[in-house]
């Protein structure tokens, strides 16, 4: 696509999520190095930031009350509380993107995918990350070495939870082979932006197309 192309289309809002230690992680940051269109929304959270996290990087940490007041502020996109913290997508970043013709990848639970679904509806693509196991999602969120026993425990017990939630995507990926199933997000995020209402450039090229018979 030509610059001049992605100036006149309009961005989507690619919502990924899954259980934790599903994948999804893994396969947005790929799609994201691959795809220099596709821009990562940054959440603020309340959380302490795990071992090699960066502030602005993997997430915006603030205080409680910081949050709180962005919330008073209706400065969030979509909030919720997850596993006794809090999450929130800034507003005002992510609908300039849209305008720019940028598209952004959301990183996040079921939760924050509805929100966003409802802020947005014609805007949202959501795809959904299923482990092959519970099994398998157990060894990989003990694989991480990230959490302590209590809170992978903790997260196991929520994860049929966040499964029973699969049919509200429009796209669910089973992640049992790591390549499989980015080349199948892949193939969603492009399908996904040739969209013809997203691109109103066309019925331009449609009409000159007609003018010239």
């Amino acid at each position: 696509m030509s610059n001049s192309q992605a100036a006149r289309r309009r961005g989507l809002l690619l919502v990924i999520s899954s259980p934790s230690g599903a994948g999804k992680t893994s396969l947005s940051r790929r799609l994201i190095s691959e795809h220099p269109d596709l821009t990562l929304s940054v959440s603020a959270t309340t959380r302490t930031p795990r071992p090699g996290e960066a502030d602005g990087r993997e997430y915006w940490f603030v205080t409680a009350a910081a949050f709180r007041a962005m919330v008073a502020d209706e400065a969030f996109l979509e909030w919720a509380e997850v596993h006794e913290h809090a999450y929130g997508s800034p507003r005002a970043p992510i609908m300039r993107h849209l305008e720019d013709g940028r598209d952004v990848l959301f990183d996040i639970d079921w939760q924050g995918a509805q929100a966003i679904a409802r802020s947005a509806p014609e805007d949202t693509v959501r795809v959904f990350i299923l482990p092959p196991t519970m099994a398998d999602l157990a060894r990989r969120l003990h694989a991480r070495a990230q959490d302590p026993e209590d809170v992978i425990a903790r997260r196991l017990g929520r994860a049929r939870g966040e499964i029973a939630h699969w049919r509200e995507y429009d796209y669910v990926i089973v992640n049992d082979d790591f390549d499989l199933a980015y080349a199948q997000l892949s193939s969603i995020y492009h399908a996904e932006r040739l969209r013809r209402v997203r691109n109103p450039w066309i019925a331009r090229v449609v009409q000159s197309l007609l003018d010239e018979a």
